[in-house]
């Protein structure tokens, strides 16, 4: 926006000076400032932003759990992708020069490694994938399976290969190992050996060649002096007249190197290698034969023999290490065959789900693999027919799938371009359209693309969004960097709040989740303590935590994220280093790529250590009021406005106003409401044997406090209710409630201590009647009051900004943008949130603008 400067956001008659003052203070404000800067603007009239409602789209994440055949599988092959590592590495050392291939083949092994575990998530996902589908066609529904690439070149050359009758489909992720050894195992070049006889002379040959001022035809050449052709010479008399000499000056020259005489100079033999000069029957023996090629004088053959023979032994030498080296590959490349992997993913679902009759294809492959009639063995077939072109094969498949003669869709991005799938009204097929993610693509912008093909305007009905994860952990990486963009992206996240918690929940890669990469990582590395207990470890038994450190730091190094050796002028030392370097100790997107490697139960052990310490800092955050979630929804059980809202500033320009609204909000919890929540979860049979009433072992100023606990979705997680303030939004581990609380067995005393707590805290915080704050204090206080300054908010962002600024607390300090929804009326608002010990600051400073601005 830095060249918007029209726009009155900033410069003259403006809170901020220039575009890089707005920017610092947007910064500091975070995503909520953010989007009120967008609310802002609409209000003004600068900025329209239109998008299509999710008005009855349902958002579901489905986790497609590994079956035990499927866990086989991925386990052989993070194991085998470890040894493969150590096996290029070794290999490469062999290859002493090459640092630039080097860097080059382990970019490409990090490349595969990722592409080969992401393929081995979609295969992990196919039966969840199928159930659905079969599911969603039972409710007289459709079905949309969405993902991104199909991997198809590589199988449809070994379809090639194996000619076009195969026993069952080809294996995607063996197909793209395959490739990647093949074409990328580090092989030393491949020695070329001596031509035999010839050699000798083809030796003397290059080494006569190399010799300075000795000619092919073995005559020594003196270089003639060169003069300038006087005017009256033609260039035909120099250039003979040159030669001339030149042929003199050889004759000069020519002497025995043996006896030192010049006579019969024209029958000397010059050697080709030394270029040395003499008489053959100077000789011993004398060369009686005529010499008509190269000839070479004894000490100089001698030497040539020495060389040959040496260089025989290292050309074998050579040839040797390649022939192991390319023994070792053909032994790796047979290893690769005869590893258990799953089928091609799309081809298994489209076999699955009835064959190409059944299913719409739109992708960008040109051919596919169909089971035959008799049910065995498969055929490779082109997927156009004479009547379509191989251009306009998506388009038909599209048409068939709208006129609904097939029921199935499955889009990949490169075949879906410009293809609208929703169930619209125009279109024979108006069936609800259930949309599956297989595979969610790199970037948000591409996930709404995706999103986009089933839920367009003009349709009979919304589409059903079922997101596939499986339990590794190391998937919630491809999540993850989608849900970091749709968090911003209004409409499907804030502005409807129904796909937030779906795919937040997968948002690691923030500054919360580099800080907790950096505390896993150096606890690991025994750099620091741990902050957590490690999933299956117990405080108890400080040899299960070494253990598991032990395991987690080998895995750490057979992903390459523990740099294990030492490097010396390019060389490996062997000595053990076991150092993160810096760029990898904050690098999540890094961690949960290659974390994708690792067998399942280790992959899912660190992966529950570093969401543990995330939820930990995130807490901590909350706690002390730092944490930046944008727009908060603040929720209570009764939200009543209070009085009529004041109007404190009015913008001379627009002539919008801001608006000062005071709420009400009772969070409290009655026992009536207390006890119907835990006989229902009775009533459900979800309950477990600790759910119940309990109370604070420990007395707070002379008095027990009350909750009610119950065991939430994730096992051995506590949900907490209390009197005061209703349900928590941090769950209790169980060992910390029986740590903290005790359960009561009597109702009675339950009840009447519930229903003191509920009634003190309507009048005092939880701090008693003497807290320093006295009124401003909300801690564990059952009714409050709010106050939100809604309206236009930007003309007055810096006075509020100043006055916040001066108060005592740090968390009162911080810009904070909250949504608050009456219960009566479900008047919505959306504006600053002012603590109370602020307002009279807040109001006295809008006064003295309003004063200017009159």
């Amino acid at each position: 926006m830095g060249y918007m400067v029209r726009l009155g956001l900033w410069g003259a008659g403006t809170f901020f000076l220039d575009f890089r003052d707005f920017l610092v203070a947007l910064e500091k404000g975070g995503v909520g400032a953010l989007e009120l800067v967008a609310m802002d603007m609409k209000a003004r009239g600068m900025y329209v932003c239109r998008t299509l409602s999710y008005k009855g789209v349902e958002f579901e994440v489905v986790e497609a759990p590994l079956e035990a055949e499927m866990m086989d599988m991925y386990k052989k092959a993070a194991e085998f992708w470890a040894e493969l590592r150590v096996e290029l590495l070794s290999a490469s050392a062999f290859l002493s020069n090459e640092k630039p291939s080097s860097s080059q083949l382990w970019r490409l092994y990090w490349a595969s490694h990722q592409r080969f575990f992401r393929h081995m998530c979609m295969s992990a996902k196919v039966p969840a994938t199928v159930r659905l589908a079969k599911q969603a066609l039972m409710e007289d529904k459709c079905v949309v399976v969405g993902l991104q690439s199909t991997g198809e070149a590589r199988t449809e050359e070994a379809v090639t290969k194996y000619g076009l009758e195969l026993d069952d489909f080809i294996s995607g992720p063996r197909e793209l190992l395959l490739k990647f050894v093949e074409e990328n195992y580090p092989l030393p070049e491949k020695p070329e050996p001596l031509p035999g006889e010839e050699s000798v002379k083809e030796l003397q040959r290059k080494r006569h060649s190399a010799t300075p001022g000795v000619s092919m035809k073995g005559r020594v050449r003196k270089v003639a002096k060169w003069k300038p052709a006087s005017d009256g010479e033609s260039e035909e008399e120099s250039e003979t007249d040159s030669a001339h000499e030149s042929t003199e000056s050889d004759d000069d020259f020519r002497i025995c190197e043996i006896c030192n005489d010049d006579e019969e100079s024209k029958t000397l033999l010059q050697c080709s290698c030394c270029g040395q000069l003499v008489h053959p029957a100077c000789l011993v023996p004398p060369v009686i034969d005529l010499v008509t090629g190269d000839w070479s004088c004894h000490s100089c053959k001698e030497k040539t023999d020495e060389y040959l023979q040496a260089r025989h032994a290292y050309i074998a030498d050579l040839l040797k290490r390649y022939e192991a080296a390319l023994e070792r590959k053909t032994k790796i490349l047979e290893i690769v065959r005869s590893l258990d992997l799953p089928n091609n993913p799309l081809d298994d679902i489209i076999d699955q789900l009835g064959g190409p009759d059944k299913v719409a294809e739109m992708t960008g492959r040109r051919g596919m693999l169909v089971r035959a009639s008799n049910g065995k063995g498969v055929t490779y077939q082109a997927r156009n027919t004479k009547e379509v072109t191989m251009e306009m094969v998506n388009m038909h498949e599209k048409q068939l799938f709208m006129d609904g003669k097939k029921l199935v869709a499955i889009i990949s991005e490169a075949g879906s371009a410009g293809v609208s799938l929703q169930a619209d009204r125009r279109a024979a097929n108006q069936k609800r359209r259930v949309h599956l993610t297989l595979e969610l693509p790199w970037s948000a912008d591409r996930a709404i693309q995706q999103f986009g093909r089933t839920h367009r305007s003009n349709q009979a009905s919304a589409p059903e969004y079922r997101l596939l994860f499986t339990n590794l952990g190391g998937e919630r990486r491809f999540a993850s960097i989608v849900a970091k963009r749709l968090e911003s992206l209004g409409a499907l996240t804030q502005g409807d709040r129904r796909a937030g918690p779906t795919l937040s929940a997968y948002n690691y890669d923030s500054a919360y989740g580099k800080k907790a990469l950096m505390v896993m990582y150096k606890g690991i590395m025994e750099q620091d303590s741990l902050p957590v207990v490690p999933p299956g470890c117990s405080s108890e038994k400080p040899e299960t935590t070494q253990d598991f450190i032990t395991k987690a730091k080998a895995a750490l190094v057979s992903v390459g994220i523990v740099r294990d050796t030492v490097l010396v002028n390019g060389k490996d030392s062997g000595k053990l280093s076991g150092r993160i370097i810096d760029s990898d100790m904050h690098d999540v997107g890094r961690f949960l790529n290659r974390l994708l490697g690792l067998p399942p139960d280790i992959q899912n052990r660190l992966f529950e250590l570093f969401v543990g310490i995330l939820d930990l800092l995130i807490q901590n955050a909350r706690i002390e009021g730092n944490l930046d979630s944008g727009i908060v929804d603040m929720k209570a059980n009764v939200i009543e406005l209070q009085g009529t809202p004041k109007t404190v500033h009015v913008d001379q320009m627009s002539g919008a106003s801001t608006v000062l609204f005071t709420f009400t909000l009772d969070r409290g919890i009655t026992w009536e409401s207390a006890s119907t929540i835990l006989d229902e979860k009775r009533k459900d049979g979800l309950s477990s044997a600790n759910d119940g009433f309990y109370e604070s072992k420990r007395e707070w100023l002379g008095r027990r406090h009350f909750t009610l606990a119950f065991e939430s979705s994730a096992s051995g997680m506590f949900k907490i209710v209390r009197p005061a303030v209703g349900e928590s939004l941090r769950e209790m581990p169980l060992a910390e409630l029986k740590n903290k609380y005790r359960k009561i067995s009597s109702l009675e005393k339950a009840r009447s201590g519930w229903e003191d707590e509920f009634e003190v805290s309507s009048k005092q915080c939880m701090h008693g009647p003497n807290c320093k704050q006295g009124n401003f204090c909300t801690v564990g206080r059952r009714i409050q009051e709010v106050n939100v300054l809604g309206g236009l908010i930007f003309p007055v962002w810096g006075t509020i900004e100043k006055a916040l600024s001066k108060q005592a607390r740090q968390s009162h300090k911080r810009l904070r943008v909250v949504r608050i929804e009456t219960t009566r009326d479900n008047q919505r608002i959306v504006g600053l949130l002012v603590p109370n010990a602020a307002v009279e600051s807040v109001l006295q400073d809008l006064a003295w603008v309003q004063d200017i601005d009159d």
